[in-house]
This record gives C-alpha cells, structure tokens and sequence, in this order.
C-alpha cells in the first residue's frame, strides 16, 4: 500500500505530461511553423473548401483529369478506411479490376493509342493518393480537350506548370497533384 500513492502520483504525472502539455507544445510547434500543414493542406475557392492536396478525389466527368483508383471502401478516397487492396499480381481480382479500368479508359477516350499507365489502373498503397504520373496525366491530355474544346498544346502546358519534381531532387518520380491540376483547368476555362 506505501508504494501505490506514489505510483499514482506518477502515472497521473505522466499522463499529464505526455498526454495535455507535450502534444499541445507540439502543435503550437507546428501551427507557427507549418500552418497550412496542421490544417490539411486544404486548398479553399471563394471562401469554400473543395479539398486537400494530400487526399484524393474521384474525378470523373471527361473534362477532369482522373486520379488514381482508390482501395478504399466502403466509398472511394475515404481517409478513414485508408489502406490498399492488398491484392498482389496474380491475385484474380486485380487482374479483373485492372480490365475493367482499361476498357473504361479506352471507352472514354476510343481514339487514344498509348499505353495506359499502371497508376490509372491500380489503386495505391494508401488508397488514398493524390498525385498521378506525368505518363498518366499526358494520357488524358486528348480527352479533356476535346471536352473542353481546348487545344491539346494548352492542356500539356498545363501539365508543365503544375509538374512537381522529385523530393530533394531524387526522390521519388515528377508528377502532378490531381486536384490543383483540375482546378488550374477551371480557371483557364473562365
């Protein structure tokens, strides 16, 4: 019993500690350092939130630009089921799935002969990504502009601009966010 007012003393201590004052120290860290960050990075059009550049979105109307499949469920790019499919490549329901995504490719954009890029037709590791190969971006590019009724020139300058180099220089691969890439396409329409 002697030792049991201390051990409380401390285990209340400790919560206190570790559970109230460091975390808040840390975030105050955080939202003077990085506020965009400790926020979401949420990207806001006139005063409303369309969404985060660190989640995807499921785009599908033809005169957007398409992201990467989502694993999650029960709804796509859901954060709070985020996880992959875990299907590996011999599993039969990738294989089908892929399939379906291909021929859903090829009937949006029927007159398009490039090979469809891997992350247009499989789901990330996440589920939830936001970004797209420079490959699968140029793939689209056709499309959007025949529903856009741009020129096919303005659509990979468009690419360009919004293409994000690897970090540090060499880590990772160039590729483009879907969602500011989408809305970059909305304002050179207005």
């Amino acid at each position: 019993m002697s030792a049991l007012r201390p051990t409380l003393a401390i285990f209340f201590l400790l919560t206190l500690v570790c559970g109230v004052v460091y975390p808040f120290i840390i975030t105050g860290i955080g939202s003077l350092a990085f506020p965009s960050q400790v926020e979401g990075s949420l990207i806001t059009r006139d005063g409303k939130t369309v969404g985060s550049v660190l989640i995807g979105q499921a785009f599908t109307a033809p005169k957007y630009f398409w992201g990467r499949p989502s694993a999650t469920g029960p709804m796509a790019n859901n954060a709070g089921a985020s996880s992959g499919s875990n299907q590996g490549p011999l599993n039969p329901a990738l294989i089908d799935n892929v399939k379906v995504r291909m021929e859903a490719l090829r009937a949006a954009d029927p007159d398009n002969t490039l090979p469809i890029p891997v992350d247009l037709v499989t789901a990330s590791a996440s589920g939830l990504d936001p970004d797209i190969s420079l490959a699968a971006a140029f793939y689209q590019v056709g499309r959007i502009a025949r529903a856009r009724q741009f020129d096919e020139a303005n659509v990979r300058q468009l690419i360009d601009a919004n293409q994000q180099q690897p970090w540090l220089g060499f880590l990772g691969e160039p590729r483009v966010n879907v969602l500011t890439l989408n809305l970059a396409l909305d304002q050179l329409e207005n």
